[in-house]
C-alpha cells in the first residue's frame, strides 16, 4: 500500500478581518454534528435548505433566500430527543422534490425520512415515516441494533438511485438505497466491520458525493476516545462495488463488509502525532478527491491536516493546516471532559476544495476563518470571518450542490452554551461570501 506523507512548514498570508456586519442569524435556537451530511443543500441560485436540533429536541428544517435574506422555517418532528446528533440531512430528489433524513442518537426505532409534497416547498413536508434497515437480514451477524446518522445521496448515473448512509445495525457503516426518489428503501448493508466483530468498534465516516457515479468515504478505525491508534482511511463507490483511492477494486457489494485496512490508508496514528478525527471530504472538477481532519497528540492540541490525492504517484499528500487549540464543550468545574477530541471543525467549499472554512482557538475563543490555497497547503492566504466573539463559533459547514452562479455561503453554530451534546443553548450564523 502506498503512502505519502509530506512533512512541510506552511506559511500563512494574514488578510484583514472580512466585515462582521454581514454575519446574521438563520435561527436563535438550533445545533448539529457534523456526520449527519449534507446538513444543508442548494435548491436554486439564491435558495438553500438547512436544519437543525433546536434545544427542546424539536427537528425543525428551514430555507434561505439569499437575494432578500428571508427565511422560513417547519417543524419536522416535535421533541424527538435533546441531542444534536439529530440534525437532518437533505437530498433534492430527481422528482424535484427534497428528502429529509434522520434518526435518534444510538435509538432502536430506526431511520427517519420525510419529503415535500409539493416541489422544494418545505411547508409541505410530509408526516415522519420510520423505516428500520436491515434488522432482520442483519442481526444474525452483527448483533448489535441501533440507529444513529444518515447521509443521502443521489447518483444521477444509476437511474437516479439514492443511497443513504449511517451507523445503524452492529454499531457500523450501513448503506441502503431507493430507486424511486426516496419512497421504498432496499437492499440493507454493512460496509465497514473489523474482524472479528465488535459492538463496541465504530467507524465515524464522511461522505462526499459527485452526484453522477461515485460517492466517496473518509473512515477511521473508530472513535479517538476507544481507539488508541484512530486512523484514517479512503475508499469510493462506483458501480456496484468500491475501490482504493488508486482504482483497485477493495469488492462488490455482495461481498461486504470489508475491514478498514483494506481501503487506502491516509494516515497512520503513532504516540507522537497522535489519534485522529475526521472533518470534511470534498471533490473538484477532474475528480480527485480531498479530506479535512485532525491529529490530536494531546487532547488539549488538535491540530488541522488537509490532504490531497496525487493521481500521478498514487499517494496522498498530507500537511498540516495550523494548530487549533484544545476542545470546545465548556467543561463543568470539578469534571473531566466527556468529548475532548470535539474540535471547532472544518468544511471546503465543495466547488474549490482550495477554499476552507475553519474553527481555530484564538486567544481563548473558537472563531471562524476563510482559507485559499495555491499550492496543496503548502501557503495560505487568511481571512477573519468573526473576531473578538463573546461565545465560541465553531462546526462551519458550506452547502452542497452550489450552482456555478451562486454567491457560496458558510454556516455555523455559536454556542451560548455547550457543555454536551444533550446539554446546549446554540444558535446558527451565516455569512454569504460575496
Amino acid at each position: 500500500m502506498r503512502i505519502f506523507f509530506l512533512l512541510t512548514f506552511t506559511v500563512s498570508l494574514v488578510f484583514p478581518a472580512l466585515s462582521q456586519s454581514s454575519i446574521r442569524e438563520l435561527t436563535s435556537d438550533g445545533a448539529w454534528c457534523w456526520f449527519s451530511d449534507p446538513r444543508a443543500v442548494y435548491t436554486s441560485r439564491n435558495t438553500l435548505v438547512t436544519g437543525w436540533v433546536t434545544k427542546d429536541g424539536s427537528i425543525e428544517a428551514a430555507t434561505l433566500n439569499m437575494s432578500d435574506q428571508t427565511i422560513k422555517t417547519r417543524m419536522l418532528y416535535s421533541e424527538l430527543e435533546i441531542d444534536d446528533h439529530d440534525n437532518p440531512a437533505f437530498v433534492v430528489t430527481p422528482d424535484q422534490r427534497i428528502l429529509a433524513m434522520y434518526a435518534w442518537h444510538g435509538g432502536k426505532d430506526g431511520v427517519i425520512y420525510q419529503k415535500t409534497r409539493f416541489g422544494l416547498d418545505i411547508s409541505t413536508f410530509s408526516e415522519p415515516t420510520i423505516i428500520r434497515p436491515g434488522v432482520d437480514e442483519l442481526l444474525g451477524r452483527f448483533p448489535k441494533e441501533t440507529f444513529t446518522y444518515a447521509n443521502p445521496y443521489l447518483l444521477e448515473n444509476e437511474n437516479q438511485t439514492i443511497y443513504s448512509f449511517g451507523r445503524w445495525i452492529g454499531y457500523k457503516p450501513n448503506m441502503i438505497k431507493s430507486a424511486d426518489n426516496g419512497q421504498t428503501w432496499q437492499d440493507p448493508r454493512v460496509i465497514i466491520s473489523a474482524k472479528p466483530f465488535d459492538d463496541n468498534n465504530r467507524p465515524y465516516v464522511k461522505y462526499a458525493s459527485d452526484g453522477k457515479s461515485k460517492i466517496h468515504l473518509v473512515f477511521t478505525d473508530g472513535h479517538p476516545q476507544i481507539e488508541p491508534k484512530n486512523g484514517v482511511y479512503h475508499c469510493y463507490y462506483e458501480n456496484g462495488a468500491f475501490w482504493k483511492s488508486d482504482g483497485i477494486k477493495i469488492c462488490d457489494i455482495d461481498q461486504l463488509p470489508f475491514e478498514p485496512h483494506d481501503a487506502t490508508l491516509v494516515y497512520q496514528p503513532n504516540e507522537h502525532s497522535g489519534r485522529s478525527w475526521l472533518a470534511d471530504v470534498a471533490i473538484d472538477k477532474k475528480g480527485i478527491p480531498y479530506i479535512l481532519y485532525t491529529r490530536d497528540p494531546e487532547p488539549t492540541d488538535h491540530r488541522y491536516h488537509y490532504s490531497v490525492f496525487d493521481q500521478k504517484s498514487g499517494k496522498w499528500i498530507d500537511r498540516e493546516i495550523c494548530k487549533a487549540g484544545k476542545w470546545f464543550p465548556q467543561t463543568p468545574p470539578g469534571t473531566k471532559e466527556r468529548e475532548s477530541y470535539y474540535h471547532g471543525n472544518m468544511t471546503f467549499d465543495p466547488l474549490l476544495p482550495n477554499v476552507i472554512y475553519i474553527s481555530r482557538q484564538i486567544n481563548g475563543r473558537f472563531e471562524i476563518e476563510k482559507r485559499k490555497t495555491k499550492d496543496n497547503g503548502k501557503t495560505w492566504k487568511i481571512s477573519s470571518i468573526t473576531s473578538n466573539s463573546a461565545y465560541d463559533q465553531v462546526r462551519p459547514y458550506v452547502p452542497r450542490n452550489r450552482p456555478k452562479n451562486a454567491d457560496p455561503i458558510v454556516i455555523w453554530m455559536e454556542n451560548k452554551r455547550y457543555v454536551h451534546w444533550t446539554d446546549f443553548d446554540t444558535s446558527i450564523k451565516y455569512w454569504i461570501d460575496r
